[in-house]
């Protein structure tokens, strides 16, 4: 095996171990869950990935919004090494209390507005955790204890009603409602309450209302589903059918929030307010795990208490520092602005080559999280070739190529992004 160097001469990264062998461990060593493009990233700044021969990539995926401002943001990063040089990064026990959690806890709950209104203006809470998709279970639980405790529900008979093409994570009580059969197959014995309808099918959503029905979860704009607009007034069709028979309306906006959408939340389009929320991803700035589930104050306090919920790693004082950088980032420099602002002027270019490709079907988004959907449904057929021409993308639902950069990209590097796209799309 060769020897790892991990010297300051290193230009590109943690070692300069050849790619072909960096391949041979990830194929001996790793388990193969996920559908690899041939590249090898050694180093990360900004919108920008570089291979170990110095060639540079534009990010166009920011790890599924993680990376909302740019990798290795320097204020987040210096928040990061400074609390790893001054002692106060370890985990500890949540059995004690430290300062950077409550900082977190206020800064989270403050930015969003109040949440479950018909609860009343009692503040927001934070439930903080690793990665999303242990903050989508907890609104699971969330909803359930609701709908036993407050709507009389027999345990084990509460009811959410989920959508078609939905993405939530892929832990075994997720993946029981997902319509996508590779995430399930094979992994039963699946985990039973959940009713998926069509996405924007208000009608599908009332029919299906019965007396167990505990909440309604949903993303403000699909994502991995096809990255999928909700028809106008379909998210406000839920809010009042949630007021009307008394369920919880919970948001996943892992990765349509924190600026990616052109609002630092993706529900400000259709001034439509959530019961609940799952924030995740860029709250760190890409640097670290972190997620959260935040919802009213008085929903919090009457379903968890000691004991009904724990995370070892969940908001312990590394991730919290990441986040306090990385909320006070996208907020003082008017991310979700900027998003807003060069999503307009991307969206406008790539509209104009889909007018002139003959293999684009619709282009689709808002803010930098655009969707190209292709004719002959194979967007990695694509991804692959602008890889080829130093731009990294990904498909989303197979059919759909996705675009969304750090939404610190410039005006020059969308047309570097858009030259590329031309080159595959129409020439």
């Amino acid at each position: 095996m060769a020897k790892i160097s991990t010297t300051k001469k290193n230009a590109f990264g943690f070692s300069r171990i050849p790619d072909d062998q960096i391949y041979d461990f990830e194929r001996t060593y790793g388990a193969h869950h996920y559908g690899r493009l041939n590249v090898v990233v050694r180093k990360m700044k900004g919108c920008w990935l570089t291979s170990l021969d110095g060639k540079k990539y534009l990010d166009c995926l920011a790890a599924y919004s993680a990376a909302n401002p740019g990798h290795h943001h320097p204020k987040i990063v210096k928040a990061v090494t400074d609390a790893l040089k001054g002692n106060y990064a370890s985990v500890i026990s949540n059995v004690v209390y430290t300062d950077v959690l409550g900082t977190f806890l206020k800064k989270t709950a403050t930015l969003l507005p109040q949440l479950g209104l018909r609860f009343g203006k009692n503040g927001n809470k934070v439930l903080p955790k690793n990665g999303g998709v242990e903050s989508v279970e907890t609104i699971i639980k969330l909803a359930r204890y609701y709908g036993w405790k407050q709507k009389g529900i027999p345990d084990g008979k509460q009811e959410i009603i989920v959508f078609n093409n939905n993405f939530h994570g892929r832990m075994i009580a997720i993946i029981s409602f997902s319509s996508t059969p590779k995430y399930k197959e094979g992994f039963g014995p699946l985990t039973p309450g959940f009713i998926s309808v069509p996405f924007g099918d208000l009608d599908a959503v009332e029919k299906i209302i019965n007396k167990n029905t505990c909440g309604i979860l949903v993303e403000p704009m699909q994502a991995e589903g096809g990255m999928y607009l909700p028809p106008d007034s379909f998210l406000k069709g839920l809010r009042d059918l949630c007021d009307k028979h008394d369920l919880l309306l919970m948001f996943d906006e892992i990765q349509v929030a924190l600026g990616r959408a052109g609002k630092m939340f993706c529900f400000e389009h259709e001034k439509v307010v959530p019961d609940a929320i799952t924030l995740g991803k860029a709250i760190s700035g890409g640097i670290v795990p972190l997620s959260v589930m935040v919802t009213n104050s008085k929903l919090m306090d009457l379903v968890f208490s000691p004991g009904s919920d724990g995370s070892t790693y969940g908001g312990y004082p590394l991730a919290c520092v990441a986040g306090i950088a990385a909320l006070d980032v996208i907020k003082n420099e008017k991310l979700p602005q900027r998003s807003a602002a060069m999503g307009k002027i991307l969206k406008k270019k790539i509209i104009d080559i889909a007018n002139r490709s003959p293999h684009v079907k619709e282009v689709r988004g808002r803010g930098l999280f655009i969707g190209i959907e292709v004719k002959n449904g194979d967007a990695m057929q694509y991804c692959r070739k602008l890889l080829e021409l130093g731009m990294l993308a990904n498909d989303s639902h197979g059919h759909t190529i996705r675009i969304s950069p750090p939404l610190v990209i410039t005006e020059k590097e969308i047309d570097y992004m858009v030259e590329r796209l031309e080159k595959v799309l129409v020439d």
